[in-house]
């Protein structure tokens, strides 16, 4: 009930403690993660303090809040809690994911963020008992838990798709099996397909038939433009680079909130970023017919070429070959700001395989792809439950009896 939940100040309900300095020197080879203001930066052998645990960003990313299950180190440049006093860990997490727009703001005015846990410990809130600081962690949880599962298995499905592009487009598993008089492993219209020797290239040997063209033969690059200002009231979908560094998760915006220039982006594209490419930045989107989205000018918009496919666009730009090609083509001196020419990109020497064994190739690996689009769509909509509940959850606002329902609809 309301009237169950006390008020109380934050530094009675959980005691924060700055986190530890440790130089890489310092450091051993382990499993037990260091965790920075950024999250889980290094591995140590030794853990500074027992999981499960929460840890605030103190210094450089103030108002950042992770959860860490196990035994871990809490850096210097954190705050973590030393004592619960005996309150649910993982409501905790979620009590300081809450609060974590005011934390972002109590900076002590210094030209590197920080954060005082004197400043802390002393705000007032309302505090539930531990059996509701329990059933709010449970519900919450599970929605995390299932994003995670979904992360998960995307992971392994892109996995799989990528051994199989691996095999035959890189190692030529197929025709080396053939060309050594063994079984390649394949039903017998399939390993037909392939060819039984392989032949010099300028980029080494490759299956005899194959050949030798440019990025820009496989893929088309779209450049229509849209400014979302112009649409104030529309929701787009926006792909943006920190979206795809969350998990790929696009965010859905309203046209005034986009502030500049974007690049349209239709159903069935790739994006590839050109910004920084030595971070792998492949996006196969999720957008479906009747969709307006949008995203960063720093990604190319790129949809194959008959008789290419997405699926082996995803899988050619993530491959080795091609990571190494595209990290050579960096302009620009500032290290967080180097870029890769978009004539340059498309002019990368790629293998150009026959068009027969790239529809095989779809037919094995369409589903599995298509398959993280339905989950990374799935997390989306449960990452914005959960976004929704949890201030609701956290402050009493929505009771426990009114939130269950629409779990149980989910799972």
């Amino acid at each position: 009930m309301v009237n169950e939940w006390i008020k109380t100040t934050i530094g009675k309900q959980a005691t924060l403690q700055r986190g530890i300095d440790i130089t890489k020197a310092d450091q051993r080879a382990g499993t037990v993660p260091v965790v920075s203001s950024g999250g889980v930066s290094s591995y140590h052998d030794t853990p500074a303090a027992s999981g499960p645990g929460v840890v605030l960003g103190r210094k450089g990313v103030v108002g950042s809040v992770f959860f860490i299950p196990s035994d871990y180190w809490p850096h210097d440049t954190t705050l973590w809690v030393k004592d619960f006093h005996g309150n649910d860990p993982r409501f905790v997490y979620f009590f300081f994911k809450w609060m974590a727009p005011r934390i972002a703001t109590m900076d002590v005015g210094s030209a590197n963020p920080t954060l005082n846990r004197n400043h802390v410990h002393p705000i007032e809130v309302r505090w539930p008992p531990l059996s509701e600081q329990r059933a709010i962690s449970h519900i919450l949880g599970t929605l995390d838990e299932k994003i995670e599962l979904n992360l998960r298995m995307n992971e392994t499905l892109e996995a799989m798709a990528r051994a199989l592009f691996k095999s035959w487009f890189v190692d030529f598993d197929p025709v080396r099996a053939k060309a050594e008089g063994r079984e390649p492993g394949l039903p017998k219209p399939l390993a037909d397909l392939f060819p039984s020797r392989l032949v010099d290239s300028e980029l080494g040997e490759i299956p005899e038939g194959w050949e030798v063209g440019h990025f820009g033969d496989v893929v088309e690059q779209l450049r229509d433009q849209e400014n979302p200002l112009s649409f104030p009231d529309q929701l787009f979908h926006h792909f943006s680079i920190p979206a795809f560094d969350d998990a790929q998760t696009a965010t859905f915006e309203y046209g005034e909130s986009i502030k500049s220039l974007k690049s349209r982006v239709p159903a069935g594209v790739t994006l590839i970023s050109k910004l920084n490419p030595e971070i792998e930045r492949v996006w196969m989107v999720d957008v479906r017919p009747g969709e307006r989205a949008v995203c960063s000018t720093e990604f190319l918009v790129l949809r194959a070429r008959t008789p290419f496919t997405r699926s082996y666009v995803f899988c050619l730009a993530r491959s080795p070959l091609f990571r190494q090609q595209i990290e050579g083509l960096v302009t620009g001196t500032s290290k967080s700001h180097q870029r890769a020419q978009v004539d340059s990109i498309l002019n990368l020497a790629v293998i150009m395989p026959l068009s027969s064994i790239v529809a095989a190739f779809d037919r094995s690996t369409d589903s599995l792809l298509t398959r993280t689009l339905a989950c990374r769509r799935e997390s989306m909509m449960l990452a914005l439950l959960r976004d929704t509940l949890l201030p609701k959850l956290v402050s009493g606002e929505l009771r426990l009896n009114g939130a269950e329902p629409i779990i149980e609809r989910l799972f």
